[in-house]
């Protein structure tokens, strides 16, 4: 009598999952905990990468995942794991797994290592076609075990770089990249695919074809245009300058490492505001660690530098830790110095203010714009005096 009635407690329960729809593990449940659990029930990882913001995200949380038929397919082969990755356990792990939009679902064995990924919403029976395909796909697991094998024919290469690519795992694509230029850093320009590889996949300062480009951006410039090579050369530095920062458990540090190699690096490549990328970056750093002294420190050697030249749009960004009702009044107060000396300068002449950005139209000048922030520093609301 008591196996019949946990039978029919259990077949109870399954049906109530199955109606709820997908059934999430509860919030703040960690990939590893996942993984544990995966394991022990015998299942894969099913990984809802979202963030607060997104519209996509919410309507797969309110269209698809609630649906029964969903829930029916989804509850007994996946551990199934919601995360915000603009938390404080999510935004290191967004970094670590390379998430770049949202939302973006990941699969994984029950040792949580990757099996799959896709992108944007789905319609219910879309969802399941493509979950049932990407669960069962393991040509993406398969190469990546002949990459660390050191399997490096061309051909092969080039199908893994193509997979990478879909999959937006920019880290590793950049590393077949590199693999598939080497030796042919100076002769790539010629050839439409490798021009193609470099612009797409090359995203680290410090492999060989980006460090002889940077130096040498002629050969490239002739073919592309000059534009869209040193285009290339500010985000690749750019986006580099970002990831020196590490972020978790809601702190922010500096890997010093990474930093000082960075700076050598600029000095070889010849950069001329090279003093942009130490500057902003340790503006960005001082920022997230809330250390305003340092932070308004950074913002006024950055202005004083006369190599540099942050555009009105820029100060009204460095002002908005302020805006908060909080904020210390002394940083408020020399805040507002900082972008009255600004306006200064664009009624005496000496700057322009900015009517565009882009290819978009402001509402109205830069210098207004910077009033108003002055304004709502010293907590005026538009139009009062």
């Amino acid at each position: 009598m008591k196996k019949l009635l946990t039978t029919i407690i259990t077949l109870a329960f399954a049906l109530t999952a199955s109606a709820q729809g997908v059934v999430f593990e509860p919030a703040g449940t960690t990939l590893e905990q996942a993984s544990a659990k995966a394991k022990a029930e015998n299942k894969l990882i099913f990984l809802d990468c979202y963030t607060q913001w997104c519209g996509p995200c919410k309507k797969m949380a309110k269209e698809v995942f609630p649906l029964e038929k969903v829930g029916a397919f989804m509850n007994p082969k996946f551990i199934n794991l919601q995360i915000d990755m603009e938390s404080a356990y999510g935004a290191p792990l967004a970094k670590k797994l390379q998430i770049q939009a949202y939302p973006t679902f990941v699969i994984f064995n029950a040792d949580a290592q990757e099996i799959s990924r896709f992108l944007g919403y789905q319609a219910a029976d879309e969802f399941i076609k493509v979950v049932t395909e990407k669960s069962a796909d393991n040509s993406s697991s398969n190469l990546e075990q002949r990459w660390k094998a050191g399997d490096r024919d061309p051909e092969f290469l080039m199908q893994y770089l193509k997979t990478l690519t879909a999959s937006y795992k920019g880290d590793e694509a950049n590393n077949v990249a590199e693999a598939i230029l080497e030796g042919k850093e100076e002769t790539f320009a010629t050839d439409s695919t490798l021009r193609m590889i470099f612009f797409r996949n090359i995203n680290n300062p410090f492999a060989k074809s980006f460090v002889y480009t940077a130096q040498h951006p002629e050969a490239l410039s002739a073919v592309m245009g000059e534009m869209p090579v040193q285009m290339k050369i500010q985000n690749v530095l750019s986006n580099f300058q970002r990831q020196m920062i590490n972020e978790a458990d809601g702190t922010a540090t500096l890997d010093e490492a990474a930093f000082g190699r960075f700076q050598a690096l600029l000095g070889v490549l010849g950069v001329k505001n090279a003093d942009h990328y130490r500057l902003s970056t340790l503006i960005t750093l001082t920022e997230k660690q809330k250390k305003y002294d340092a932070y308004i420190r950074y913002i006024r050697e950055y202005l004083a530098n006369p190599d540099l030249n942050a555009d009105d749009m820029q100060l009204a960004n460095w002002a908005r830790p302020f805006a908060d009702p909080n904020a210390e009044v002394k940083y408020k107060d020399q805040m507002k110095q900082i972008l009255r000396q600004r306006i200064d300068e664009i009624h005496q002449g000496k700057r322009k203010a900015q009517r565009k950005i882009g290819n978009m139209m402001l509402s109205r000048p830069t210098d207004e714009l910077l009033e108003m922030i002055i304004n709502a520093l010293d907590g005026k609301m538009p139009g009062e005096q």
